[in-house]
């Protein structure tokens, strides 16, 4: 490969036979898992933020004193910001460079980290948050893509993608274990802190390991469409935002959403029509592209607005410390994991649809479980629900990224990691939004009117559990026990709407899931893709003879070492 480097080329160029162990295909094989762990290493980070904020919210909250509306964008603006610039910096790592989008987005994650840590206000936190949004943005669809490159091999692939969503998974639930941990030490700053030495080091070993790579470079990137895009993502979420805080029909959410989805609409027509469009519209309407990454926002929906609460519970009504928190949630990450390393196997044995309806089913019984809880401690229903909550979201992760990785182009991997990341992102920040909202209005009339107690402490004690701490503190005996006693009551009674909201939502996405590829064999094999089919059994075109670019490929890679590249994309040496 022209102008390629020989470490570069090991790493970005797979074999398609396997090889005794010390050879030159073994060696590249094992650069293959090499990448995998540095890809991973800067994807926990990543999603850690999107949760690790979640316990802090009380030390935030004292420290900064902000309103319940700055409140709420310091926790919601990261994947706001996030969401709407993944499909600008997909597109635009295929067509610049996945490895220099990514390197670069490290620099910024640990910049806007510092940022974060000493933030002397909630404006300024608000605007370090947003800085690591568009770090995230530039991070989470490079590290697929770049996975996308190197693993050509579906059967390996699939495995990669397993370890990359478990991952995800398990960052989102370890966010909360690990700000406990670290607030149990030192100041809440501490959990963005951390992320500067590690993206730091993450820079050299990245710029060494990963291998650059481009898509195709037909025609100019549409700039126009990018920043359509992300306006209109911006404008849509935050909408969603607004009308979970309160004002479904108010201006403050109407004219966003409305404005968010008049863009994206141009957007869509603008890409139907272009000659090289960023995203391949026809794409989403394949049942093993749109329905996966419909199935990945109703996901990680449940994930993060659960997480959310569920650390608000353990900790304001369970009265446990934010590691103790973190410890109880620590057995979703566990499960987690373990789904994600027996995805690949699973994806074999029951195919996409099945894997990905399971996987919704697994997770609503897991949520009806949770509807058990009350004001007292029950460790077993708890860790029993996690874990399967755990298992039953990454299944379903797993199959839904593997379908859309899958039918995507090598030389589009940009485009198709940035859709499934969009939807993870659209997911995170429509959980918050909609499930807090949904919260709030079974909350609030809980702690109203209440005997003894003031109408404008019961007023402010209906806008947060946290918040209804903090004014019964300024009250007097018996009003400020009854505020309190009351608040936890209306706070379960919210939690268990909320739940039942969730299960319904995981049952809709079990059904939505069976518009998916009955087996793994029935999606497309993309350009460049090697390795045998699932089955094992050479791919036939009409009637059973093998198909002639396939046969090409097979009879080609029967010669010593040969190699296929990594699809349309061109792997560049640095």
């Amino acid at each position: 490969m022209p102008g390629s480097s020989p470490a570069a080329r090991s790493t970005a160029e797979v074999p398609v036979q396997r090889s005794a162990p010390g050879s030159a295909d073994a060696r590249r094989t094992a650069g293959r898992w090499t990448v995998l762990v540095v890809l991973c290493a800067s994807l926990l980070l990543v999603s850690l933020d999107a949760t690790v904020l979640h316990v802090a919210v009380p030390a935030v909250s004292q420290d900064l004193r902000p309103t319940s509306t700055q409140l709420l964008w310091i926790v919601d603006v990261y994947p706001l910001v996030c969401a709407s610039l993944l499909i600008l910096f997909g597109t635009l790592g295929d067509r610049t460079g996945r490895r220099r989008v990514l390197l670069l987005g490290y620099a910024l994650f640990a910049l806007a980290s510092a940022f974060a840590a000493y933030a002397h206000s909630p404006e300024a936190l608000i605007g370090a948050r947003a800085l690591l949004g568009v770090g995230g943005a530039m991070i989470m669809p490079a590290t697929l893509s770049i996975l996308r490159q190197v693993f050509t091999d579906r059967r390996e692939r699939a495995l990669a993608v397993g370890v990359w969503s478990a991952v995800a998974a398990a960052g989102a639930a370890l966010g909360p274990l690990f700000g406990g941990l670290l607030l149990e030490h030192f100041w809440w700053g501490a959990v963005f802190l951390i992320n500067i030495p590690l993206m730091a080091a993450s820079l050299p070993v990245g710029r060494r390991l990963l291998p650059e790579s481009t898509g195709s470079h037909d025609g100019p990137w549409d700039v126009l469409g990018a920043l359509m895009a992300a306006a209109g993502l911006f404008g849509a979420i935050l909408g969603v935002k607004q009308a979970g805080d309160g004002a479904p029909l108010g201006p403050g959410a109407l004219l966003p959403f409305l404005t968010g989805a008049a863009l994206l609409t141009l957007f869509v027509r603008r890409q139907r029509r272009h000659a090289h469009p960023l995203i391949d519209m026809r794409a989403l309407a394949r049942p093993a592209f749109g329905t996966a990454a419909g199935c990945i926002v109703l996901t990680v929906l449940a994930l993060v607005g659960l997480a959310l609460l569920a650390a608000q519970y353990l900790q304001l009504v369970l009265d446990m410390t934010p590691l103790e928190t973190g410890l109880r949630l620590l057995p979703l990450s566990v499960a987690a994991i373990a789904a994600g390393l027996v995805g690949a196997r699973m994806l074999r044995a029951l195919g996409p649809r099945l894997m990905v309806a399971l996987g919704f089913l697994i997770t609503a019984l897991a949520v009806l479980c949770l509807v058990a809880v009350g004001q007292e401690d029950r460790p077993a229903l708890l860790i029993g629900a996690f874990v399967l909550l755990g298992f039953g979201l990454e299944t379903t992760l797993f199959g839904c990224y593997e379908s859309m990785l899958s039918e995507a182009p090598a030389d589009s991997a940009g485009g198709a990691a940035a859709g499934g990341e969009t939807a993870y992102q659209l997911g995170a920040g429509i959980g918050i939004a909609l499930l807090g909202s949904v919260m709030n209005a079974a909350y609030a009339p809980g702690v109203r009117d209440l005997p003894g107690v003031p109408t404008a402490a019961s007023r402010a004690a209906g806008h947060s559990l946290g918040e209804a701490y903090e004014v019964a503190e300024g009250l007097a005996d018996p009003a400020g026990r009854v505020l309190l006693t009351a608040a936890r009551s209306a706070f379960v009674h919210g939690l268990h709407v909320t739940l039942l909201v969730s299960a319904g939502l995981l049952l809709l996405g079990g059904l939505a899931a069976l518009r998916l590829p009955r087996s793994a064999e029935n999606t497309r094999r993309p350009s460049g893709e090697t390795g045998p089919p699932p089955d094992g059994k050479p791919r036939t075109s009409g009637g059973g003879t093998p198909s002639g670019r396939q046969g090409q490929r097979e009879d080609h890679s029967d010669s010593p070492g040969a190699l296929v590249s990594s699809g349309a994309g061109r792997s560049q040496g640095r």
